[in-house]
């Protein structure tokens, strides 16, 4: 935790033990005054004002941002909160306070008299000024863990009892499915791009060298010159059958639907020219759509680290769970890969229309691991 963050939780908690004395007396001598219906409207701006002063201090100081109104129960438990945490502290503060003006006195008078003290096996002698000084710095330290700790109990409580409600995650919902949408087209477009950079400078390009070498057969009056020349066309033909059997193998290769993942991911650990070892955990298939985005995620990955990271070794690991099944791919090389980069965003759109996550951690140097965590069945589903 950042020293900023300590400072804003200290005075959030505090700030919350002031506001907690308030809460109670307000549900102590002006709540009850609800079951008269004259007075119930006061009694609801009073609770409303309450509330927003809440909310205020949670957004301020303790990072907790919500849409709902609360009510009683909420400010019950914190009245009880505040006013315990309120007292245990001022508590401690009057203890603390008392130790280290009690060590000081002695100290700049020169009072101080001899304390021993006793433990199993020790026997110390110290001065009653140090023993005061010391036991007041430990008491106020224990009091800034004390604040701490009820300002983390007030996130959790805030959390549980001010959660976003049903139309706030509705919303919440909406506004990702349209970002996973969009990002999904966004995606698509750039596979197409991808797919037609691949024809265009590949299998176009050994297509119209097999077309120049018919066409100078065709013509050329040497048979021994025609032999040669139909000899290179038939290699580039080979040639050009192998780079269309690979882009269709990028676009997605047949053995992900006959064989499953373990048999496509062992394919992609066939054709690169790093060594990879694949640990398959899953003991069942997942839904086709999951498998897929697990396959394209893997193999982005091991492409990325063969092409631009440099490394030696690259690491594919499976796991489940009862709700989910992830992929992780680890290598050796320099780092650096850009989680905005075409590929690992293009990957992180796919995995999020699934409702996954997708994690890039690639500091400069390395290495690198790349993850993605997807349910094992498909939204939809």
């Amino acid at each position: 935790m950042s020293a900023n963050r300590v400072a804003r939780t200290l005075l959030g908690a505090l700030a919350g033990m002031a506001l907690g004395v308030v809460e109670l007396a307000f549900l102590c001598l002006v709540w009850p005054a609800a079951v008269l219906p004259v007075a119930r409207p006061a009694v609801g701006r009073v609770a409303a004002r309450l509330m927003a002063a809440e909310r205020t201090r949670l957004a301020l100081w303790l990072d907790h941002d919500t849409t709902r109104t609360g009510g009683h129960g909420f400010l019950a438990a914190r009245a009880a909160l505040g006013v315990l945490g309120g007292y245990v502290c001022a508590a401690g503060l009057f203890v603390s306070g008392l130790f280290l003006f009690g060590g000081l006195w002695d100290l700049v008078s020169g009072e101080s008299e001899s304390v021993p003290l006793e433990f199993p096996g020790v026997k110390l002698i110290t001065s009653s000024w140090a023993l005061g000084l010391t036991t007041g710095v430990v008491l106020l330290l224990l009091v800034v863990l004390w604040i701490l700790a009820v300002g983390a109990v007030e996130r959790r409580l805030a959390a549980r009892l001010l959660g976003p409600d049903g139309p706030e995650l509705m919303r919440r919902r909406i506004a990702e499915l349209t970002a996973t949408r969009s990002g999904i087209v966004r995606a698509v477009d750039d596979e197409r791009r991808r797919i037609e950079r691949d024809l265009h400078d590949g299998v176009q390009q050994r297509g119209v060298a097999l077309a120049m070498l018919l066409g100078r057969a065709r013509h050329s009056p040497d048979q021994a010159r025609t032999a040669e020349l139909v000899a290179q066309a038939y290699t580039e033909s080979r040639q050009l059958l192998d780079e269309l059997r690979s882009v269709a193998w990028r676009v997605y290769p047949t053995a992900l639907d006959e064989l499953g993942l373990r048999a496509a991911l062992a394919g992609v650990a066939e054709r690169s020219n790093v060594p990879v070892t694949v640990h398959y955990g899953l003991t069942a298939r997942p839904a086709s759509e999951i498998e897929t985005a697990l396959y394209f995620v893997a193999r982005e990955a091991i492409t990325n680290a063969v092409k631009h990271a440099g490394a030696h070794d690259i690491l594919v690991v499976l796991t489940e769970n009862e709700r989910t099944v992830s992929v992780t791919v680890s290598d050796d090389g320099r780092g650096g890969a850009v989680p905005s980069g075409g590929g690992l965003s293009g990957l992180a759109r796919r995995v999020m229309a699934l409702d996954g996550d997708f994690t890039v951690d690639s500091p400069e140097g390395g290495p690198t691991k790349v993850a993605a965590t997807l349910p094992r069945a498909a939204p939809c589903d």
